[in-house]
């Protein structure tokens, strides 16, 4: 087989990673490649750091800044691929992961199918980090997919898919709604147009966590409101497959997992969540409190404790991510 692979970056202000970030794509095994980069209004380095890989295997697109999804379809455009690989600024790719995916015994070459594989959290060092299998790391029809994604509230990172030329021109271009769940609505496309999901477990990816700069963060009223939007369009796409009980219990699921995740002040997106569970026979509510929170309750409010149990996972974070930095540097000294 000799398919060209398009490996697609959108970059916002990445100086920090986008070098570590362009050696994994271009010392990607896979002979056949293309890396196509939207330096989507980047105002630090990463504009001057993206001219030194400038190549006949890598082209450099600029554009005034107009956010992740939209630099994503400007990527799309320039795309030749027969499959498209996508490659957040500040993440990584094993040297293998498209060579295992595309020589898999299990894939038919088919199109019509959809490869995934395995990745791993990490800050700075990817030799710290560990792949943890999660229930979506096995082989799936799209329904399944689905029952699994919504009714378990997980989830898959966007770099371990492999998605061919017709999988991508039928799902469609990225949702241009500045939404914290834009790639999740993005894939549900991409799965409800498949006939189905092969994993890989050898095709390796690396997603770095902690990265405050990220494309996609933002808990602003409009990022709550798109964050709503899009997992409905998700839910959408899945009883678009099949509109059954079983299906709308994960969706009421997924429901309540969205409405807790908006958090107490979303009083207007909580009810349209609300009036849309009562729709598929079921309804939401907000999750209690943990229970030493619920003390606190006592004393500090509700509002107040539920922003402590959310700031607490993140202050570990925060100690872990410094911890690791820390040992990187060592590491790179000795």
């Amino acid at each position: 087989m000799s398919s060209l692979v398009s490996i697609l970056i959108p970059a916002y202000n990445a100086q920090k990673w986008i070098r570590k970030t362009m050696e994994s794509a271009l010392n990607q095994s896979w002979p056949h490649k293309e890396i196509l980069v939207v330096d989507d209004g980047s105002t630090d380095g990463t504009s001057r750091i993206l001219k030194t890989f400038e190549s006949g295997t890598v082209k450099v697109v600029r554009q005034q800044n107009s956010g992740g999804p939209a630099a994503r379809n400007t990527a799309l455009l320039h795309a030749q691929g027969d499959f498209v690989q996508w490659l957040d600024h500040d993440d990584l790719l094993d040297p293998d992961k498209i060579k295992k995916q595309l020589q898999s015994k299990k894939y038919d070459g088919d199109p019509a199918t959809l490869l995934s594989g395995s990745f791993a959290q990490f800050y700075f060092n990817t030799a710290r980090a560990s792949f943890v299998v999660g229930p979506l790391w096995r082989d799936l029809d799209p329904i399944d997919y689905f029952l699994v994604k919504f009714g378990q509230n997980t989830w898959i990172h966007p770099s371990v898919w492999l998605v061919s030329r017709q999988l991508t021109k039928a799902a469609g271009p990225w949702s241009e709604i500045r939404s914290p769940y834009d790639d999740g609505e993005y894939f549900s496309r991409v799965v409800s147009a498949s006939k189905g999901i092969v994993f890989v477990p050898e095709a390796k990816s690396y997603w770095r966590v902690g990265n405050v700069k990220s494309m996609n963060r933002g808990r602003s009223d409009a990022a709550i409101e798109a964050m709503y939007a899009t997992t409905v369009m998700s839910l959408n796409c899945f009883r678009a497959l099949e509109d059954s009980p079983r299906t709308r219990r994960a969706c009421v699921k997924c429901l309540q997992d969205t409405f807790d995740a908006l958090g107490p002040n979303a009083l207007p997106v909580q009810e349209k969540a609300r009036r849309l569970a009562r729709q598929l026979g079921g309804s939401v509510s907000m999750t209690p409190l943990r229970p030493k929170y619920r003390l606190l309750a006592r004393v500090l409010g509700i509002n107040l404790s539920g922003v402590l149990q959310e700031a607490v996972p993140a202050m570990r974070e925060s100690v872990f991510k410094s911890w690791d930095r820390l040992l990187y540097l060592l590491s790179n000294h000795r």
